[in-house]
Formats: structure tokens, sequence, C-alpha cells
């Protein structure tokens, strides 16, 4: 795979509406096989997602959006809900093995919290780029009742709803011009 700094980052827009283009389930298997190795504190990995593709799951999370949102989702082949697993830390044993790391935060609910936003929005930063390396635009985005996704697709689980990111193949037109983005001087120090 030869991908470019233009084709991850310069070139690479948000989407606000999509192709008529659907999206094979092999595809999202080989977008999480990359996903998968982009690091995080302690080997944590508490990202889980949830691939959004058919009309009925489709429909239940249309019913969550913000108004603001709902065609993108509509007309998005697949949505992915990026959760994080508050419950992570039940694998460190098989995921970072060398160590207790367990330990550090079983019975912290304030730590075990803050490391899952932390680590799994990275996750849905590689996720983002590693959608644009095999070809995919991308729609993340907050903008959605949380406690409703999380009733509709995480029940029974200890997996909250971080953001969502549509996929697919952006319709041009539908592309808004680039905004400005903070000059170096403006969001970085040197010291």
């Amino acid at each position: 795979m030869n991908v470019s700094t233009e084709q991850l980052f310069t070139a690479a827009r948000t989407q606000n509406g999509y192709l008529d283009r659907p999206l094979a389930d092999d595809t999202l298997r080989q977008l999480y096989e990359l996903v998968k190795w982009g690091p995080t504190a302690a080997n944590s990995s508490p990202a889980r997602l949830a691939f959004v593709r058919s009309a009925e799951a489709k429909a239940t999370l249309l019913g969550c959006m913000n108004a603001g949102n709902v065609a993108k989702v509509q007309q998005a082949p697949v949505t992915v809900i990026v959760g994080m697993d508050l419950e992570f830390h039940h694998r460190l044993p098989q995921l970072f093995p060398h160590v207790d790391a367990r330990a550090w935060f079983e019975g912290k609910p304030a730590v075990i919290e803050s490391s899952a936003l932390r680590n799994s929005s990275l996750q849905g930063g590689y996720l983002i780029l590693a959608a644009r390396a095999l070809g995919l635009d991308c729609g993340p985005m907050s903008g959605f009742d949380a406690a409703r996704v999380d009733a509709a697709f995480w029940a029974g689980t200890a997996v909250k709803t971080n953001f969502v990111c549509t996929l697919g193949h952006g319709d041009p037109a539908k592309v808004m011009p680039r905004l400005p983005r903070l000059a170096f001087e403006d969001a970085c120090r040197l010291l």
C-alpha cells in the first residue's frame, strides 16, 4: 500500500454526503486489521467498533442523531460507532502480559474512564487514517444522543459511545470549502 500525506491529510476532507456505493464486509475487516496496530497506553485497546450498515440498524441510529447529522448518516453506506469499553482493563493480562497493568485500573472508575476516552479517541483517529489509506472517505461527528446510542447499540455491556463516523465514497458535490486551520504559532509552543 503506497499512501501519500495528501491522501491522509492535506487532500482528505470531512464528508457531508456519499455516493451510492456499498462497502463490503471484507473492507471493514481490512479497516480493523489496520486500526488494531495503532498504539494505545499499555496496549489497552479500549475502542469497540459497531459498523452500522443494515437498514434496521441505520434507522435506529438515525433516531439518535441530531437533525443536522441525519442526512449524512442516511447517505453513508456505513456509520461506525466508536465506543469505549470501560472494562478494557480486564483484557490487560492478555494485551500487556509482562506487568500487572490491570491493577493500575481496578477499583478506580475515574482513571478507567479517562484512559478509555483518551485511548479510544486515539483509535478513532487511527480509524479515520486507515479508512483514508484504503481509499474511503469519513465524516466524524458528535451531534447525537449518547444515552440513546448506548441503549440501542451497547446495552448489557460496559461500552459507552465516544463518537460516530460515517464511511464510504464521498460525494464531491457535498464537500464544503476548506476551512482555515490554526498556524503553528497559534497552536504550538517550543519550550
